[in-house]
Parts: C-alpha cells; structure tokens; sequence
C-alpha cells in the first residue's frame, strides 16, 4: 500500500509515518520509481507503536519492544532488559499519576473558590 493509505488506514499522518522511517521504526520497501511500499506488517508495527506511545513510551524505547514483540498480538518476548525498561516506564507514570493528581485538588480548589463566591 502506499503511504497515503497506510495514513489513512492508521490514521497517522504521513509526515509522522516519514518521520518513523527515519528512526528505523519502520522499513518500507520501494518502487523502481522511489515510491514507498508498506506492507501489512508495516501497519501493524504502526498499530503497535500507536499502542505503546499510548502507554507513555518514547520512539527510543519503542525501539527496544518493537522487535520482541510476538507473532501479530502485542505481546513481548520476556527478557531482562525489557524488564526494566518496563519498570521504569511504570515508575514515570505513576510519578506523572501524582503530579497530575495534584493539578486536579488544584484545579478543583479553585472551581470551589469560583463557585462559593
């Protein structure tokens, strides 16, 4: 497919999709002519990655869980490394949980403030 449909199929842009190329996160083939030619599992590295930047991760570290991830579900091979990572990764959202938790009771004082005056 070419990149505009995978765009549209992902619904990812297709300046993010050149950008993915050029981190290595995706490896299109190309035409005799330089067109870029995505395959399914294109799409399916782009589904994953949609997945895991969800989950709050960098490209860096996508990169890391992008080739150990199994077969077509987002499922990851166990190893150490990953492991950590993983660690982290949970350790820096619930460090952003509090922080926006805090932004919340802030937020929320001041909505009591504006409606008890």
């Amino acid at each position: 497919m070419k990149i505009s449909e995978l765009a549209k199929k992902t619904n990812v842009s297709v300046r993010m999709l050149r950008y993915y190329e050029e981190q290595g996160i995706l490896t299109p083939k190309r035409t005799d002519t330089g067109y870029r030619v995505y395959s399914q599992q294109d799409y399916q590295t782009i589904e994953r990655v949609k997945l895991l930047s969800a989950a709050g991760m960098t490209l860096k570290t996508m990169l890391l869980f992008l080739p150990c991830i199994r077969a077509e579900r987002p499922i990851f091979e166990p190893c150490d490394e990953l492991r950590t990572v993983l660690q982290q990764q949970i350790s820096a959202t619930n460090s952003k949980m509090k922080e926006l938790a805090k932004s919340k009771a802030i937020l929320s004082e001041f909505l009591t403030e504006i409606e008890n005056a």
